[in-house]
């Protein structure tokens, strides 16, 4: 697991979904530590909003920024959790064609090493969409922290080796185009 400095780096544009029935743009610490990491990655912040723990409407602004050809990648924060208005994961699901199993995997192990067995009360995702990514986080800086440095800093790095979702990004709706 290294970077191949022989390829060139491939900005990748991401939306950030907050969802939470209290957050402001001025109190939103998760989305400003996912903000600043992407883009300080060298990222392109493509859109930014704050939705209602309601799973229609996290669906629905998932789909629509599935759909918007300027975005390749949404990651959502907050909602993950095991509580009555944690729907985010749900709505995730409503949206995905494929679900990254993995990646929850992935994410719980991370999350283990830095907060012990209350890493198993998250249910983090990711899953693919009309050619899209798309990432649940749970609402803590911490974790959204966790993710990007441990997770899809290096997986949204085309330079990653020995494989890294940029790579296959063009191929993610190759089952919709015509033969």
């Amino acid at each position: 697991m290294t970077l191949d400095q022989t390829r060139q780096f491939l900005p990748v544009r991401i939306a950030l979904l907050t969802v939470s029935d209290t957050r402001t743009p001025a109190d939103d610490r998760s989305g400003d530590t996912l903000a600043e990491r992407l883009t300080g990655a060298g990222h392109i912040l493509a859109a930014r909003h704050i939705c209602p723990d309601e799973r229609a409407e996290i669906a629905a602004k998932l789909r629509q920024w599935c759909a918007d050809p300027t975005i390749d990648v949404v990651i959502s924060t907050g909602g993950t959790g095991l509580t009555g208005r944690d729907v985010t994961v749900e709505a995730h699901r409503d949206v995905y064609e494929k679900e990254i199993e993995a990646f929850g995997t992935v994410f719980t192990h991370v999350s283990m090493q830095k907060i012990g067995t209350s890493a198993v009360q998250s249910r983090a995702t990711g899953g693919v969409a009309m050619g899209t990514y798309l990432f649940a986080l749970p609402g803590s800086p911490g974790a959204c922290r966790d993710a990007w440095d441990e997770i899809l800093v290096k997986q949204l790095d085309y330079r990653h080796r020995p494989c890294n979702f940029v790579e296959i990004m063009p191929r993610l709706d190759e089952h919709q185009r015509r033969k």
